[in-house]
């Protein structure tokens, strides 16, 4: 039998973190690109491809690769070290010889690697983009070498060349500000903490759960010169951060002369103010962080500026002392002012078009050859000022050659990129956010992918179409999704559907059946043909399911989940039949184990409104009993979660161990502990990054619901303070983040067993609940 050897995404840190590290610039030749390659296959797949020979030929206008020959004398050519490993990856995975994913590897190193055939394979896409500049609150944080090591060789292997890197950049932005004469003190009062460091440089907020420690800062910094030398060396492409306009309160107080605009407060966060463009201070602020940014890592092309994400640009303020800018939607920009303004649609198309070129002309000062790059989400977010003659006028000013749009959100705004007419001519890159917040619930929607993907590659009215992206706000979930997209990226997911799905089960599981491969198809008729997870947001409500969200007694309203809720029971059932084969194979018991937590967590949903309906009528037995079933489904579900690689616990670790000092560490910790619940701010964003995470079920969601339950059978038929009892669950919340608790990552010995036993206990709630 040959040998499977199987890494887990901790184990494959330790080996990662003795990798040698790149130096920060550009590969220097085929010879080092090829090095880079076969040291990344190294990582991957340890000896089993060490005799292929490896040749990178650049110059094609498209990524390709092609592999020939038999067993340990295979020729793997292609136009980039990227594609390479891509090449690499896709000949054993088609196999069923290896598969990589977040969870976890599957990698056969006995027995002979099947033969080449030569043909070439090529994507459409010149580019294929990836990360979002979220990623890296919701996920980043804590991440060490190891850890970005371990995702640059996973993002070789499904292909990807082109990443946002956004590590590091507090670094420049300190040394700059220092420059600009703010202090010490009030550079601490501006960075946001280390798992919010996200909105912060877009401009959404300011000084949020600060300090962001020193060490944080200065680790990244090393960080990022690693993780960009070890992108180069593999001939990737990274997006670098550039200077959006955001300015801090402390340099706007210094500057009163400066037009400066105080913009509104993002969900419930203080203002944060915004420097014009057209204010000489802009191009001289601008310049100086670029050529900051270059000493410290090295020159790039694209630089990513977003100056307005869910911001509306100031159209109406004028004069030097304009400190309330106004917005186009008529709503004065400011904290205290709520004044209603005419919009003259010349004077937006005008200012947005001197917006757009004072924004580039402030790159290529520094940079002349450097692409602007900006996301596009603005422009399906806030649509109704991004009219397609507002998007217009915002590019117009730009050469065609030196914008790139990345329209990352085509899974929910679909029709941005037409509106824009295809950006007017602007290269652009077409993708989908997919996740939000690091949520976890199971989705996706592998047929639309399928239809839409190579839609997009043949479409002429995509113009300048420059490539694909996945752009997810966190990662670790759903890796089918993954594979399935950049499989299409690459024209390599064009087999059936149920064809794909069989040799990614025997690439994943070690081996698959026609029994297998028709509950794996069910699952996919459930859960894996939702485009968007719609009930994450209800009612400015966040949370990926009705028992993740902040407690209301407006639950009757709540609608069904997306997917067939029936199939799905079916598929779990059906897999659950087949686990005895596949109890060894960890992926196998993974994947079994998300699908039966989501199909709990929705029953979860029906008893709360069951409970709910309950005591407002005064039938305390019936509320009682839902709460009963609520309870045993969520302990169940949370011991069942151990399986998991993410949990509380872990994620409270891993912020903890990046503390250098006690104080440091504890900060850490309380950042890690906000983000997965109260996130911040007086607005919505509360439980926008919910997890479905051994920890949070027992810890945080039962009790969080228990108190407002228990208020509510108080209540009876009599009159329900909503208010009041939520003011009080807000304040248990804030507590609960602040607390010292131990928290502990608990495996269950017999997952396949607890998991017969949740479905049992599922079908005798079936049978009691509507």
């Amino acid at each position: 039998m040959p040998m499977k050897a199987l890494l887990n995404r901790r184990q494959a840190l330790s080996l990662a973190a003795a990798a040698l590290v790149a130096p920060p610039a550009l590969a220097a030749s085929s010879t080092d690109g090829a090095a880079a390659a076969r040291a990344s296959l190294k990582r991957l797949f340890g000896r089993r491809l060490a005799g292929a020979h490896l040749t990178v030929s650049p110059g094609a206008e498209r990524s390709w690769y092609a592999i020939a020959g038999k067993g340990g004398s295979l020729s793997i050519s292609g136009d980039s070290p990227v594609a390479l490993v891509r090449g690499a990856y896709a000949h054993l995975r088609q196999a069923g010889l290896a598969h990589v994913s977040w969870e976890g590897d599957r990698v056969v190193q006995a027995g002979a690697v099947p033969a080449g055939a030569g043909a070439r394979v090529e994507t459409p896409f010149r580019h294929r983009a990836y990360l979002n500049t979220c990623t890296y609150g919701y996920t980043t944080p804590w991440w060490g070498w190891g850890r970005w090591t371990r995702e640059i060789d996973w993002m070789a292997a499904h292909g990807i060349d082109m990443p946002l890197a956004m590590e590091g950049q507090e670094y420049v932005w300190r040394a700059l500000w220092r420059e600009f004469g703010l202090s010490e003190a009030e550079l601490a009062d501006y960075f946001s903490g280390p798992a919010f460091t996200p909105w912060h440089r877009m401009g959404n907020i300011e000084g949020y759960k600060a300090p962001l420690p020193t060490a944080w800062i200065d680790k990244k910094k090393d960080l990022q010169v690693k993780i960009l030398g070890r992108m180069r060396s593999l001939g990737m492409t990274p997006i670098l951060p550039a200077f959006g306009g955001y300015v801090p309160k402390a340099f706007a107080a210094k500057n009163p002369k400066a037009r400066i605009y105080r913009m509104r407060p993002w969900e419930g966060f203080h203002e944060t103010y915004w420097l014009d463009p057209a204010d000489p201070l802009f191009a001289k602020i601008a310049g100086r962080f670029l050529a900051l940014y270059t000493e410290t890592f090295g020159a790039g092309t694209y630089y990513l500026a977003d100056s307005f994400n869910e911001m509306l640009p100031p159209i109406n303020a004028d004069g030097a002392d304009a400190r309330d800018a106004a917005y186009g939607d008529g709503t004065a920009n400011t904290a205290v002012t709520k004044t209603k303004v005419e919009v003259d649609p010349a004077l937006k198309a005008q200012r947005l078009a001197a917006y757009g070129k004072a924004i580039y002309d402030s790159i290529r000062q520094t940079r002349p050859d450097a692409v602007w790059v900006m996301q596009g989400w603005l422009f399906g977010a806030d649509s109704h000022f991004w009219d397609p003659a507002a998007i217009s006028a915002y590019l117009s000013l730009v050469p065609d050659d030196k914008l790139m749009i990345l329209d990352i959100g085509n899974d929910r705004y679909p029709n941005v990129w037409k509106n824009a007419k295809a950006f007017g001519g602007k290269p652009w890159i077409y993708g989908y956010v997919h996740n939000y917040g690091g949520s976890n619930p199971v989705y996706g929607d592998l047929g639309f992918y399928r239809q839409d993907i190579p839609a997009i590659a043949a479409n002429p009215d995509a113009r300048k179409l420059a490539g694909f992206g996945m752009f997810p706000e966190g990662l670790h979930n759903n890796s089918i999704v993954y594979e399935a997209v950049y499989d299409l990226a690459w024209s390599e997911g064009q087999a059936s559907l149920p064809a794909w799905l069989s040799r990614y089960a025997r690439a994943r599981y070690g081996k698959t059946s026609p029994a297998l491969d028709a509950a794996l198809g069910q699952l996919i008729e459930a859960a894996f043909s939702t485009r968007y997870w719609s009930p994450r947001w209800w009612k400015s409500k966040a949370g990926a399911y009705l028992f993740f969200k902040r407690p209301t007694a407006t639950v009757g309203d709540f609608p069904q989940h997306p997917g067939d809720r029936a199939k799905l029971e079916a598929a779990v059932k059906a897999l659950t039949a087949l686990a005895p084969a596949y109890a060894k194979e960890p992926l196998f018991v993974l994947d079994l184990t998300d699908a039966t937590r989501h199909l709990a967590t929705m029953r979860i949903d029906d008893l709360l409104q069951v409970a709910v309906a309950a005591y407002r009528r005064g039938d305390v037995a019936a509320g009682d009993a839902a709460r009963v079933e609520i309870e045993a489904l969520a302990l169940s579900i949370d011991k069942l979660l151990g399986v998991q690689p993410d949990t509380l616990a872990t994620w409270i670790d891993e912020a903890r161990a990046y503390g250098d000092t006690p104080a440091d560490a504890q900060a850490y910790v309380t950042n890690a502990k906000a983000q997965v619940t109260i996130w911040g701010g007086e607005g919505n964003l509360n439980d926008y990054a919910s997890k479905a995470w051994q920890g949070l079920y027992r810890g945080f969601y039962l009790p969080r619901w228990s108190r407002f339950l228990d208020a509510l059978k108080a209540a009876g038929t009599g009159a329900f303070d909503e208010a009041a009892v939520t003011r009080e669950g807000v304040a248990w919340e804030r507590a609960w983040v602040e607390a010292e608790v131990a928290y502990r990552r608990e495996k269950p010995a017999d997952p396949i067993g607890e998991i017969k036993v949740l479905i049992a206990h599922l079908d005798r709630v079936g049978e009691k609940t509507p």
